[in-house]
């Protein structure tokens, strides 16, 4: 019997990989005979650098880099173990927790950041990136990453702008010749879970951007700037970014991204698959059990489970998803290829107890899991 087990982390309580062996543990209380290949997965969000440097043997880097609003701070990035790869996410450069409610100001926050840990990695030989772009503190399109990589974003005068979004009203010429060049040739996946715009009452500055700090009064002010730099970007750069959708994202990072540095929009949960190549481990399988902190009514939204219950389908693998919570609307993944559910909560406890005990309890309900299946076998054999 081959098990293909491929969690996500259970936020606050245990890593994708730790989840993963104590999946094993329960499985070959079982059967312990068992084939197992452990695959820790995510969903291009929190967790996603430790979960790819865990899975393919690589290793976190760091850099101090100028953070959101030019506060030096030290950003962690992965070497992936393919030795071609680096895993950035933005966050760790740019991001809303960089910073304390009275901090956040949108209209000057940078990505520059950002493209200092690009530039360190391209110093570095890496030449594949997948950048994920949650949870950002910006609303300046990327422009202060490309300006760390050599670009120049000029004024009516031919001066370069200042950091941050409002900046980018004043924007009339890009000039890219100074770009640095190993970056146009890399190749950029990037880990994007949002359709938005880049401007409009879906885009960047009107839905994400409150949460940045922009009060109601500012959202036009920004976006007017985003829709200034999006006629430049087309008419200086050749490509066309304020429609599409995702280029709304992180304060319109994806957009910047696409504009800059050719980058590639794609589901966060689809690039990690691909990068652990769970499609080739999911040959000759039996069984699927994967899981996440909580499943409820979000988790068909591009989850990590989602993902992997989605291909195991397409080989027609059943799939077990083990869950710290069973939420509000869980039921709807059953729609999606998961088979069945279970919780690790055995008993009343606090939050706190089931987070410390979560290896004990995955490999609990696991184990009972793989019990259900036996009796099932039998019955319906």
């Amino acid at each position: 019997m081959k098990v293909v087990i491929a969690p996500q982390s259970f936020k606050g309580s245990i890593s994708a990989l730790d989840a993963a062996k104590a999946m094993e543990e329960g499985v070959r209380r079982v059967v312990s005979d068992a084939e197992t290949v452990l695959v820790p997965v995510a969903d291009g969000g929190d967790g996603t650098l430790e979960t790819l440097v865990e899975a393919t043997n690589g290793e976190i880097r760091s850099a101090t880099v100028t953070g959101p609003i030019g506060k030096p701070v030290m950003a962690e990035w992965g070497a992936l173990g393919d030795g071609e790869t680096a895993m950035i996410e933005m966050a760790r450069t740019s991001g809303l927790a960089l910073l304390s409610l009275d901090e956040r100001d949108p209209l000057r926050a940078t990505t520059f950041g950002l493209g200092e840990v690009i530039r360190e990695a391209l110093d570095a030989g890496f030449r594949s990136f997948i950048v994920g772009i949650g949870g950002s503190a910006t609303n300046d399109a990327g422009a202060g990453m490309a300006q760390a990589l050599g670009a120049r974003l000029l004024n009516e005068e031919g001066t370069d702008l200042p950091p941050g979004g409002a900046a980018l009203a004043d924007l009339r010429r890009i000039d890219t010749s100074g770009l640095d060049g190993r970056a146009t040739e890399a190749q950029f996946s990037v880990a994007c879970d949002v359709s938005n715009p880049l401007t409009g009452p879906e885009g960047a500055s009107a839905v994400y951007g409150p949460q940045k700090g922009v009060t109601p009064e500012l959202v036009d002010q920004l976006d007017a700037a985003l829709r200034n730099f999006a006629g430049v970007v087309e008419r200086d750069i050749g490509t066309s970014i304020n429609d599409v959708p995702g280029s709304g994202a992180a304060g319109g990072l994806g957009g910047g991204m696409m504009a800059f540095l050719d980058g590639s929009l794609r589901a966060g949960v689809d690039i990690v698959l691909d990068q652990v190549e769970l499609d080739d481990k999911l040959e000759g399988a039996d069984l699927v059990i994967t899981g996440e902190g909580q499943l409820d009514f979000q988790t068909v939204y591009s989850k990590a489970p989602i993902g992997v219950a989605w291909r195991a389908r397409k080989r027609d693998i059943p799939v077990v998803a083990v869950s710290g919570s069973l939420g509000q609307g869980f039921e709807d993944v059953h729609a999606e290829g998961i088979h069945a559910v279970a919780s690790i909560v055995c008993a009343p406890m606090s939050l706190e107890e089931a987070s410390t005990r979560g290896g004990e309890l995955i490999a609990d309900a696991v184990a009972e899991a793989m019990r259900f299946m036996q009796v099932g076998s039998k019955v319906f054999g």
